[in-house]
């Protein structure tokens, strides 16, 4: 509350404040949380009653988290915290659910783990709803990378095509907020396997002077600068269909679309097949009109991959070379085009569609 008063004071807009750091890794039970989680809701309020409160920051797990059963033999860490809330009457403190999502064990990820992404934070995001969140309360992701631990994936190509997949994934789902962890220029930390990499979007100097980008500051900017228009306002978010699969049925090629604001629909196409390209067509479904579109007239293409950019291990002095940027071209679309995805890419295509 003394933070809130003084941030306040020192006229700092503050809209949000998330509660809580990692609960379930604290081992607490979910009644305690509960009722400090509403201690702190008075303390903070009677500063600033306007100001939306959430949590409870979840570790970043993939299934529903367990506790010893209670009297009523409910096990469920949240649904129990949910239910605290509701028989006190406060579910209104709870403006926004928040956690955090590593989802990928450190010294086990392997090239096919990129397959698993959509399906994991769909999965997640579903289980908080089954679990008693309500339609209305949004569900925020707060810090997330690949594993709770950095290695090369972070640094190499795997990881942009990783960061691109989970946040498309992640809006499709219901997702309405996702804040990449870390901003901070980090050096080259040593991980499993005499695996190095870092949480950043940078390789550093011993004076934490920035050197180069890796790939995640690439991916960031198709993200935040080419697939969404970078302005603060709604975008409509639909769901795609893929259908580029390899023998084992993984799907190879996931795509997410976007209506935006300035009129255009955009494409984030993450091909995660690592040795080939894929060309795909693209249908826009109106199902009101009971018709097929496209995209017409000029499309944008921006393109970053394994041609802009490679990572050469070596240590603490790894580097990647080259060093991107992404690749912009144009292409004049009709119904039959064929849009080429090169091999372990991410591809935005923006335009129009009749």
């Amino acid at each position: 509350a003394a933070q809130i008063a003084y941030l306040k004071k020192r006229g700092y807009p503050v809209a949000r404040v998330e509660m809580g750091e990692e609960c379930d890794g604290q081992y607490y039970m979910p009644e305690d949380y509960a009722a400090l989680y509403l201690q702190f809701a008075d303390a903070i309020h009677k500063v600033d009653p306007d100001v939306k409160l959430g949590g409870p920051v979840f570790q970043g797990i993939n299934q529903d988290i367990s506790v010893w059963p209670d009297a009523q033999g409910r096990t469920s860490w949240f649904g129990r915290f949910l239910d605290y809330l509701k028989s006190h009457g406060r579910m209104r403190d709870l403006a926004f659910m928040s956690l955090e999502h590593y989802p990928y064990e450190p010294c086990d990820i392997p090239w096919k783990a990129l397959y698993d992404e959509p399906r994991l934070i769909s999965h997640i995001l579903q289980v908080w709803r089954d679990d008693g969140l309500p339609v209305d309360v949004p569900i925020f992701i707060t810090e997330i990378n690949i594993s709770w631990q950095t290695g090369q994936t972070f640094v190499d190509t795997f990881g942009a095509l990783w960061l691109a997949d989970y946040t498309g994934a992640f809006l499709t789902a219901g997702g309405k907020a996702t804040y990449y962890f870390q901003y901070l220029p980090l050096p080259l930390s040593k991980g499993c396997h005499d695996s190095w990499g870092t949480f950043g979007m940078f390789t550093v100097d011993a004076d934490f002077h920035v050197k180069q980008y890796t790939s995640q500051y690439f991916a960031s900017r198709l993200i935040s600068q080419q697939w969404v228009q970078p302005v603060d306002m709604v975008h409509e978010v639909y769901p795609a269909q893929r259908d580029v699969k390899d023998a084992q049925g993984n799907v190879l090629v996931t795509a997410y679309a976007l209506h935006r604001p300035d009129g255009e629909w955009s494409l984030l196409v993450v091909n995660k097949d690592r040795e080939k390209p894929h060309r795909v067509r693209i249908n826009f479904q109106d199902s009101s009109a009971g018709k097929d579109l496209s995209f017409s007239g000029e499309v944008t293409r921006v393109t970053f991959g394994s041609a802009q950019y490679k990572w050469h291990p070596n240590g603490k002095d790894g580097r990647s070379e080259p060093d991107g940027p992404e690749v912009t071209s144009h292409v004049k679309a009709a119904a039959t085009t064929l849009y080429e995805l090169p091999a372990a890419s991410v591809t935005v295509l923006r335009g129009e569609i009749r």
